[in-house]
């Protein structure tokens, strides 16, 4: 019960950072269409960044699963399929030469991705807040009490 704020704020500091890597690469993509990247830059910057949103995405989704939060585990295990889909099947990788043919799927990829982070943000900061005032309001009212065990109190009526 005390543990559920701490974990709701690295869980949303994983988001934010699955946010961030995620802004980084289709920023660098619309550099590329811009003409501020060369190619060879942007699949450097690209491929250095996503074995670790990979990695950061697949643990998000574990420790969902781990801490028994159910319905935040299964609306974060289409994205984390899709990562080892792609990583399986070595396509996670982005191609010099084959950028530009790419170019517009990789965006709408980046795009979606933003979506689903940008609404996994909302609910973890939702529940990050709900969490932090639960907690508050139990140690507030049960100041003696360590943990507070619902079975008991209910059992005893």
């Amino acid at each position: 019960m005390a543990w559920d704020p701490i974990l709701w704020i690295v869980f949303s500091i994983m988001n934010i950072t699955l946010l961030g890597l995620n802004f980084y690469q289709f920023l660098g993509f619309s550099d590329l269409e811009a003409d501020y990247l060369n190619p060879y830059e942007l699949s450097s910057r690209v491929n250095s960044v996503i074995v670790p949103e990979y990695l950061l995405q697949g643990a998000f989704c574990i420790l969902f699963l781990v801490t028994g939060h159910w319905f935040m585990f299964l609306l974060s295990l289409p994205p984390a399929y899709y990562n080892l889909t792609r990583y399986l099947s070595q396509q996670h990788r982005i191609d010099v030469t084959e950028v530009f043919r790419v170019l517009n799927a990789e965006k709408k990829t980046r795009i979606i991705k933003l979506g689903v982070y940008i609404v996994f943000f909302g609910l973890v900061i939702t529940r990050t807040v709900c969490a932090g005032t639960f907690s508050a309001m139990l140690s507030f009212l049960f100041p003696n009490n360590e943990e507070l065990d619902f079975r008991t109190s209910v059992l005893e009526f």
